[in-house]
C-alpha cells in the first residue's frame, strides 16, 4: 500500500504542469493544472496508453490534429502512437488526471 496527497506534491513547471502522485512500478498517475495559455506540449507514447479525466475547465484537447472542446467529466483514453496535446486557450485555470500505464518513463516522444 502506498499513500500520498497531492498537496505534499509540487508541480513541475512551478505553481502550474503536472503533477505527478505515483510513478511506477506498473502505471504513472497524477494531476495536471494548467493556467490560461499554456499546454502540455504535444507528443506521442510508443507502448504506453494515456488517459485524462477532465475536473474542471474548457481547454482544447487535440488528438492526431482533432480538436475536441473538454467539458467538465469529460474522459479521453489514448492507444500508444496517439500524438495529443492539452491547449488552455481559456481565461480559466484547467485541471485534470491522468493515468499511464505500462510504467516506461522513457517512452515520451515530442512532436514539433
Amino acid at each position: 500500500m502506498e499513500r500520498v496527497n497531492e498537496f505534499g506534491k509540487e508541480y513541475r513547471g512551478g505553481p502550474s504542469g503536472v503533477k505527478y502522485l505515483f510513478r511506477g512500478p506498473r502505471i504513472d498517475w497524477g494531476v495536471i493544472k494548467f493556467l490560461p495559455g499554456e499546454e502540455l506540449g504535444a507528443h506521442y507514447h510508443n507502448r504506453v496508453e494515456e488517459t485524462f479525466y477532465f475536473t474542471q475547465g474548457t481547454p482544447l484537447m487535440v488528438v492526431n490534429d482533432k480538436q475536441f472542446r473538454v467539458k467538465v467529466g469529460d474522459a479521453f483514453r489514448l492507444e500508444p502512437g496517439d500524438t495529443h496535446n492539452i491547449v488552455n486557450n481559456t481565461d480559466q485555470e484547467v485541471h485534470a488526471i491522468f493515468i499511464k500505464c505500462p510504467y516506461d518513463p522513457e517512452d515520451k516522444v515530442a512532436v514539433t
